[in-house]
C-alpha cells in the first residue's frame, strides 16, 4: 500500500492524539525533547508496563480511550502507541494479522474459550528509525503479568504458546527496546494482511474478532470475567496445576 511521510505522521479517528489527554501526557513525559532513539524506547515501555495487558470493549477503540481504560490487548494498546509516537513527530504504521486463538488460552479461561474465534485479529506497530522499519509487538504483555506466566513456565527455552504468549523463548522474549524488532506473540501468527498507514482503513476492511450476540457478550460480560482471570494472574501467579 503507498504511504506518504504525511500519511504515517497524521491523526485519525483512532489516532486521536490531539485529544487533551494524549497532549498532557507527553508533555509530562517530556518525550518530544528525546531523541528519536530514546523516545520511541520510553513510548514503548510506557505502552508495554503502564497500559496493563487486558480486554478492552471492541478493537476500534481510539488512542485516547485505550489510555483512558489503562489496559489493552494487541490491537488496542497498538493504537495508542501508534498514537503516542505520531504525537512526538515519530512515523508509524500498522500491520494486520491474525492469529491462533490457542495462544490466548490460560489468559482465556477455559469455561470461555470454546467461543473464540480459531483466528483471532492480531496486529503490531512498525516505527521508522534511521531508514528502516522496526517491528514493535513485544508491547502486549506487561511486565509484572509476564514475570508470573515465567515463574511457572520460565525454564522454558523452546517455543512457548498460552496466556496470551507465542514466543521461541518464554525465559528470555525479545521485548525490550534496544532499536530492533521486539515480538511477544508472532509465533502463533496465522494470516499476514499487510501494512496500512492507518488502523482505520484495516478495520473497515476486516472488521473485529466478533459479531451479534458474541459480540454483545463479549462487550458486556466475557470480558470483564477474562480481566478477572488476567488480573489475578498478575497478582496471584499461576498454580503448579495450570
Amino acid at each position: 500500500m503507498n504511504q506518504s511521510g504525511e500519511d504515517l505522521l497524521t491523526t485519525t479517528s483512532m489516532l486521536d492524539f490531539t485529544h487533551p489527554d494524549i497532549q498532557a501526557l507527553v508533555e509530562q513525559k517530556g518525550w518530544q525533547q528525546l531523541s528519536r532513539y530514546d523516545a520511541i524506547g520510553e513510548i514503548y515501555h510506557y505502552v508495554r508496563d503502564d497500559i496493563l495487558f487486558g480486554y478492552n470493549a471492541d478493537d476500534r477503540l481510539t488512542a485516547s480511550q485505550v489510555l483512558k481504560d489503562g489496559y489493552g490487548q494487541c490491537n488496542t494498546k497498538g493504537t495508542l502507541l501508534m498514537a503516542l509516537l505520531r504525537a512526538v513527530g515519530i512515523p508509524a504504521r500498522f500491520h494486520g494479522f491474525t492469529i491462533y486463538n490457542n495462544l490466548q488460552r490460560g489468559a482465556i479461561p477455559n469455561y470461555l474459550f470454546a467461543i473464540a474465534p480459531e483466528r483471532i485479529i492480531h496486529s503490531w506497530v512498525e516505527v521508522s528509525l534511521n531508514d528502516q522499519w522496526i517491528n514493535l509487538e513485544g508491547y502486549i504483555i506487561d511486565r509484572p503479568y509476564l514475570d508470573k506466566v515465567q515463574a511457572r513456565f520460565g525454564d522454558q527455552d523452546t517455543q512457548f504458546s498460552g496466556y496470551g504468549i507465542a514466543t521461541k523463548c518464554l525465559s528470555n522474549p525479545a521485548i525490550d527496546w534496544r532499536g530492533e524488532d521486539t515480538y511477544i506473540q508472532s509465533e502463533g501468527i496465522a494470516d499476514d494482511f499487510g501494512v496500512y498507514a492507518q488502523p482505520d482503513d484495516f478495520y473497515l476492511n476486516y472488521g473485529s474478532n466478533l459479531s451479534g450476540i458474541k459480540k454483545w457478550l463479549f462487550r458486556y460480560l466475557l470480558r470483564h470475567l477474562m480481566n478477572v482471570n488476567v488480573n489475578r494472574i498478575r497478582t496471584k501467579g499461576l498454580s503448579k496445576e495450570h
